[in-house]
């Protein structure tokens, strides 16, 4: 029997998922409200991904779930989500595929999503490198967009339209230029919805 390697494999599953139509404005559905082709855990995680009722829903312990493409670059990053009370959650960007706990500002970006968890670093906020929100500008259990916008090393992160962080990444060793998108679980009693994952590259 031939022996397939990690990599290999992860090469086939990458060239079977479909291209997907951008609609009027330009963006790509990445979530197709029926199952979660196109995404991927990584082994090591504990977090529980499911399709329900056409929304991915996110449970259990810390864990991420990631696009398969780990090439996206430039790009606006937009998702239709909701986060239970006292839930934390995360819109990771340009990262790493790791097990986890993924770092912002080391193995990429995190964009925040956290109303009422016990992190006093809430929604909108840009983890670790800031600037950081410390308000609650969306209360639990309501649905809201949040949307990143990456190109070179400019930053901006909006929450509803609000523009919570406008900034360029200065130092080098936090300048992450491409990598997969992803979306955290972050512990046990958190409970995370998305409706929407929808990415628009930018030339």
């Amino acid at each position: 029997m031939k022996q397939w390697s990690w990599l290999a494999l992860f090469g086939l599953c990458l060239a079977a998922v479909p291209a997907a139509a951008q609609d009027s404005e330009g963006f790509t559905q990445l979530f197709n409200g029926k199952n979660l082709d196109g995404f991927m855990t990584h082994p090591d995680d504990k977090a529980v991904w499911k399709v329900e009722d056409g929304m991915i829903v996110g449970t259990g312990q810390a864990g991420h779930l990631f696009t398969y493409r780990g090439d996206f670059s430039d790009f606006v990053y937009r998702l239709h989500i909701k986060i239970s009370d006292k839930g934390n959650s995360g819109q990771y960007f340009r990262t790493k595929f790791k097990k986890a706990f993924p770092v912002s500002g080391k193995d990429g970006y995190e964009a925040q999503i956290n109303s009422t968890g016990g992190d006093r670093v809430k929604s909108g906020s840009l983890y670790s490198l800031g600037p950081i929100v410390t308000d609650i500008l969306v209360p639990p259990d309501t649905w809201f967009v949040q949307e990143v916008t990456a190109k070179g090393k400019h930053i901006t992160i909006k929450v509803n339209d609000k523009v919570t962080v406008d900034r360029d990444i200065d130092n080098p060793k936090e300048l992450f230029l491409s990598g997969h998108l992803a979306i955290q679980q972050h512990d046990p009693g958190s409970k995370v919805w998305i409706r929407k994952v929808e990415v628009k590259e930018l030339k």
